[in-house]
This record gives structure tokens, sequence and C-alpha cells, in this order.
């Protein structure tokens, strides 16, 4: 690992002179430090001190800031809203926190193109709101829409409830701008739809968790605003039995839905408690899904949930409750949104776990799961994507167990989970990334893949200054 050199007065006034404006700059000031420390992974547990925070606004203060840290051996920490849940985000060396928060202008709405040009510390929900008062709709936001930046989505390739019809965020960018770990500002697609010219190096800088360089623009992709949605809450015996509908629900049909949620009764349990909501059957099923359905008329949608209905009572649920309301609607999500909200009520240490499996085995690994509670005597609430097999096992800390302690017990619980999805054919990360908490796993599940990915960052970062420690 390279010996990183550390800030000094010479390098302080290099920034300073770039910036051009010292509140732009946070430097021996360890509260306010603090704050850029660590992000939704673990609080504490993972924290690690900048040396100096830098919150540019053109992406030629970046490209400076960039050459400044290569000259110097220094490395820089990319940062976006700080939601993230794999440490990617997180300064394991120190060095310098570029945070992306003040480059957040929405720079275009194309309604020619359908495509918004937006810089990386665009909150999500703005984008999405802002565009819907266009007759417009991304379709490719992930669960934590209201906090998360739209270039952390790319950074790790976010993906969501909406992943089954419309893929995760690599499906929805078109373009990046890219100052790369030299200063070169290089731009990769744009807002055309189709290229077939060469390797496609967009796709490489999606989801490299700011290892390959820093975005300053995003083209995304944009498509006519859904006319209605409607939501359906169905209740199930057990497990096995819910995700057995998901492959009936979608060929039945003959209709992709936007989402189908999954939540056991653990979650739903604990959200009830954190939420003061009941659904029904709780006291008597193993778990729920929540489908959504978006289409152009109030015909079209009445069609579809008729349709998913009488489906879904065929193969094995209790009943099947419709939401064609936002009130009603509000209630089922607001289940399914706070579920990790409700357990940190319960256990402020409590981990997100991210594996994927293929839909078919989500039973199988949900067995696994339970196998795993009894072996370290553990509770593991389960929520996630049933559509995409995306999982999130959340082991609650037991109260003879220390935090420190609970640290490395809960690494070892959901390592052992990530590698038996990865096992089953899928992945140790669906969704959150790998960052450094995962670094291990992904050498271990995909060796091969993992050496060339090396070889692509040491051919782009010879130096290693983009976010070192992540990934490898």
């Amino acid at each position: 690992m390279n010996e990183y050199k550390k800030i000094n007065d010479k390098v302080v006034e290099k920034i300073r002179k770039i910036m051009k404006n010292d509140a732009l700059i946070i430097y021996q000031d360890e509260e306010s430090l603090k704050s850029y420390s660590n992000d939704e992974s673990g609080g504490e547990y993972y924290a690690h001190m900048p040396d100096i925070v830098v919150k540019p606004e053109t992406k030629e203060q970046i490209s400076e800031l960039i050459k400044v840290a290569n000259d110097e051996n220094i490395p820089i920490t990319p940062r976006g809203a700080g939601s993230g849940l794999a440490g990617a985000d997180i300064p394991i060396y120190g060095g310098i926190v570029l945070s992306l928060e003040r480059m957040n202008r929405i720079i275009e709405i194309d309604t020619k193109n359908l495509v918004a040009v937006v810089e990386p510390g665009v909150v999500t929900n703005d984008l999405c709101r802002l565009v819907s008062e266009k007759g417009l709709y991304y379709a490719g936001y992930p669960m934590s829409v209201e906090t998360s930046f739209i270039g952390g989505n790319v950074a790790t390739n976010a993906g969501g409830s909406k992943v089954i019809k419309y893929g995760n965020t690599a499906h929805h960018i078109l373009g990046l701008e890219v100052v790369m770990p030299n200063g070169e500002i290089v731009e990769y697609g744009g807002k055309r739809r189709k290229d077939s010219s060469g390797y496609n190096l967009l796709q490489l800088f999606i989801g490299s968790e700011g290892t390959l360089g820093i975005f300053t623009k995003i083209y995304v992709n944009l498509i006519p605003q859904p006319g209605k949605v409607v939501d359906l809450l169905v209740p199930f015996k057990s497990i096995e039995k819910a995700i057995d509908n998901v492959g009936p629900l979608m060929t039945e049909t003959k209709s992709l839905p936007s989402g189908i949620e999954f939540i056991d009764k653990k979650s739903i349990d604990y959200a009830s408690k954190y939420t003061g909501m009941e659904l029904p059957y709780q006291d008597e099923v193993g778990s729920y899904l929540i489908v959504q359905y978006e289409a152009t008329t109030l015909q079209e949608v009445e069609e579809l949930y008729e349709k998913s209905g009488k489906s879904l009572l065929k193969n094995g649920a209790k009943d099947v409750f419709i939401a064609d309301n936002r009130t009603n609607s509000e209630k089922i999500w607001r289940m399914r949104r706070n579920w990790l909200e409700s357990l940190k009520a319960v256990d402020p240490y409590v981990p997100s776990g991210d594996v994927v499996v293929p839909t078919s085995k989500i039973p199988e690994i949900m067995e696994y799961i339970t196998q795993v509670e009894k072996e370290y005597q553990v509770d593991i609430p389960v929520a996630g994507h049933a559509a995409d097999g995306n999982l999130h096992p959340a082991p609650l800390k037991p109260t003879n167990v220390s935090p420190q302690q609970w640290k490395n017990l809960s690494e070892e619980i959901l390592g052992k989970i990530a590698i038996k999805a990865s096992d089953m054919g899928g992945a140790i990360s669906g969704e959150h990334g790998v960052g450094f908490i995962k670094k291990d796993l992904l050498k271990k599940t995909k060796p091969n893949q993992f050496e060339r990915m090396k070889l692509i960052k040491q051919v782009i970062d010879p130096n290693n200054i983009m976010n070192p420690g992540k990934l490898f």
C-alpha cells in the first residue's frame, strides 16, 4: 500500500488558492471534520477522520485538486450524501474528503430528447419531483430516494424497488463527465441512446465507487410519467409460498409490476411497533408481498389488479388488499420504508446486509438465515426486493454483547450469509456496493474478476489516490 503523505500547510495553501473561498474548506476543526468521517454503514465502528474537507463548486476546481493530490501523494475520498451502507465514502487513509454537496445543480431538463443533465450532488428526490412537473419520470431511483445524491446512486449502481421493471441505476445513465485521477476531464456517452463504437467505458465507471474518477455531470434517461399507480398488500402463510408467487404473477398477468417487495414477519412486527400501525393477518402469516403496478389509465390499472388478485389468491395468498389512492398506498409503503429505522429504534448498532440470489433461491437463503440465527443466537429480520432476489438481512445485537464485539460478530454473520448467496449463484451485493466492508468477500467470491478489476484500477489510477482501500 502507498505511504501517503499527510496534509501540511503548503498543501492547504494550494487548496485555498484553488477554492478561493475558505468557507468551502474545513481544516483543523475536529467537530466539523467528524461529520465527514463516517456514513450509514456503522456509525463510530468504521469512522476515520479526514485531514481536510473540500467542497468544490466546479469541475475545474476538482481537476486542480486532483492534480495537487497526485503531486503530493495524498488520498482523495469522494463523498455524496453519506447515506452509503458499505463504507465507500469513509476516508480510511485520511487525506482529502472531496464533498460534492455544493455541486447540486439540475443543469437541464431536455424534454425533446427526454434527458436530464445534473450535477452529482442533486438529491435524487429533487430530480424526481422536478421532472414529474413536466410529465416525465426518472425510474432509476433507489429506496433512499429522499436522502441520497444521484452521484452516489451512480457510484454504487444503486437499485431499489423498481428494478424488475426498469432496471437498476446503470440502465438509466446515458452519459458521465468524469474528472480522471490525473485531473483530465473526460466525457463518456451523452444524450445519445446508442453507441456501438468500441468498449462501453461508460458502464465501467458506473458502480466504481469513486475509485476511477469523480463524476461532475450526469446524463439521466427520462420516460413519460405513468398516469396511475396501484399497490397490493398480499399476506402469505409462509415465505416459500410468497416467493412461489413471483414468477406466476408475471406470466399469468402477462405484465411486469413496477415492484414486488418482500418483508418477513419479524420485520413487520418491529415496523408495526415503530409506526403504530398493524397489517391485516399480522399474527397469522409468515410474510407479505407488496406489489405495485403502474399504467397510463385507470382502466388499465384496474385490469392489472384484478388479474393479479385472481392469480395471487389462486396460488395461496391469504387475501389481496388494494390501495388505489395515495393515502392507502402510503400506509402500505410506510411499513416497508421505515423497516430499517424501526430496527434502529430497538438496536442502534444494527447493520443492514445486502445480498442477491436468483429469485427462486430466496426460500433457500431464508432457511439458511434461520440456521445462522440459531447458530449465533441472534434475531435477523429480513426485507428486500423479491422480484430481483435482493435481500437485506439485519442482525440485531444481543444485550450481552458489547458494541465492539458486535462489530466483529455482525461482520462474521453477514459474511457467512453473503458467501452462501454467492454459492447459490448470487452475489455479495445487489445494490449497496462493496466499499471496504466487503472487499475481502469480493476477492473470495470473484477471484478472477477481482484481479482484472485491479489491473483496470492500476492503469487508470497508478498512484492509487482515488478512494484507496475500497474494493481492493
